[in-house]
């Protein structure tokens, strides 16, 4: 019988543990002390454990060490020593340290930063765009705060906040920060690094005129929205054509203790959206720049929306493998990891292949000996070159 031509001598597991370098895990390692307090069931183990429960959707911890003690054999071909019982992995997603999964998160993607970057992304009118927003998402017990009003019976869920600062061109969030649903989106921007050369996107959920006053010293460019409640003069008033509405420059207040103390200017454009039939708006301090090209950054914003639909819909983040804050949220930097070690591989394709049906093929080939690449590139080549076998016997033929 012929060989597969896509056989190869490492799993589709293997090859993706494969992309995280041992010796930028024992950095990580060193820098975290994540095996401070364990003797046995080791960083690496407790990492592969829950990037084979994130890869292959498992849903419980007997699921996954089930399913591991019946891969035994093939687990060793990735360095884990041993298979945990359910109560040590359970024990180490409530004790061990988050900042090891964070940090070789962020390890991981200065790696392959370079990898990641797509040109086409890259710049308009010149500049990088670096897209900033949140999501929420519930959790099946009261374990962190959520918005909202009491249910009538009284039970409420828990809900995690994941902010995210993501650049257009890397697809992968390069910043993220987990809270408690209730805590407002502004909190994130005192951990973000602001630069000159990059135009930053965000919605309304981070109005703050100070705020503005602050990008606007600092000439960083910045496109949002405007509140439909919010007052403002205009001071002056620019050409419009059939697409640009209205372009405009504003005056809005910034307010201490309900007087006006200070106003800062910024430019309003407005749009007709024909696609939509609809009207949309937005307010930039970029005052040079094209006024057709504003709303075309702005739209840029739903890249983050995209992302966050790809890491719900693809990876099991409606079920939880502890009902702690610190399960959970080794199990999501796990998610991303796994998201950023596929959108790795999807960089090395030659053609194009939706994220949706590569994370299928991974999870359903996960302990398949082909070599992935060359799989997703041509999933078919096996099967037209291998001719067909013959017919089964039947014991009722005659």
């Amino acid at each position: 019988m012929p060989k597969s031509s896509h056989y190869f001598g490492q799993s589709v597991f293997g090859q993706l543990i494969e992309l995280i370098d041992p010796s930028v895990f024992s950095k990580v390692l060193r820098q975290t002390l994540a095996d401070r307090y364990y003797k046995r069931f080791h960083s690496w183990d407790h990492m592969v454990c829950m990037l084979f429960a994130v890869f292959s959707h498992c849903t419980s911890l007997r699921e996954v060490c089930g399913a591991m003690m019946g891969l035994k054999g093939k687990l060793e071909h990735f360095g884990m020593r041993r298979v945990p019982r359910r109560s040590t992995l359970s024990d180490a997603n409530k004790g061990r340290e988050t900042s090891l999964f964070a940090v070789l998160y962020y390890k991981l993607f200065q790696r392959y930063q370079s990898v990641l970057s797509d040109s086409r992304f890259n710049q308009i009118g010149g500049m990088k765009i670096s897209v900033i927003d949140s999501t929420t998402i519930g959790l099946f017990k009261d374990i962190l705060r959520c918005v909202g009003r009491n249910p009538l019976n009284g039970k409420r869920k828990g809900g995690i906040k994941v902010h995210t600062e993501l650049h257009l061109d890397e697809h992968v969030p390069r910043l993220l920060w987990f809270t408690a649903a209730t805590v407002h989106d502004q909190k994130f921007l005192e951990r973000i690094e602001f630069k000159p050369e990059n135009i930053y996107v965000f919605d309304k959920g981070y109005i703050d005129y100070t705020f503005y006053e602050g990008l606007i010293e600092k000439k960083i460019g910045f496109v949002t929205r405007l509140k439909s409640s919010a007052s403002y003069k205009t001071t002056k008033t620019r050409s419009s054509n059939d697409v640009i509405t209205g372009d405009e420059i504003i005056e809005l207040p910034i307010r201490k203790s309900g007087v006006v103390i200070k106003t800062i200017s910024l430019r309003k454009i407005t749009w007709k959206d024909t696609i939509n039939d609809s009207i949309g708006e937005v307010i930039t301090n970029i005052m040079d720049m094209n006024a057709e090209n504003i709303p075309l950054i702005y739209k840029q914003r739903w890249q983050i929306e995209c992302m966050y639909k790809q890491l719900k819909q693809n990876f099991p983040l409606r079920y939880f493998l502890g009902d702690n804050e610190n399960a959970i949220t080794i199990q999501i930097w796990c998610t991303l990891i796994a998201n950023l070690l596929l959108s790795v591989v999807r960089t090395q394709l030659k053609r194009s292949v939706a994220f949706t049906c590569m994370a299928s093929y991974v999870r359903v080939n996960l302990f398949s000996y082909i070599h992935l690449i060359r799989f997703l590139n041509d999933p078919e080549k096996d099967w037209n070159d291998t001719p067909s076998p013959p017919p089964p016997l039947s014991l009722f033929s005659t």
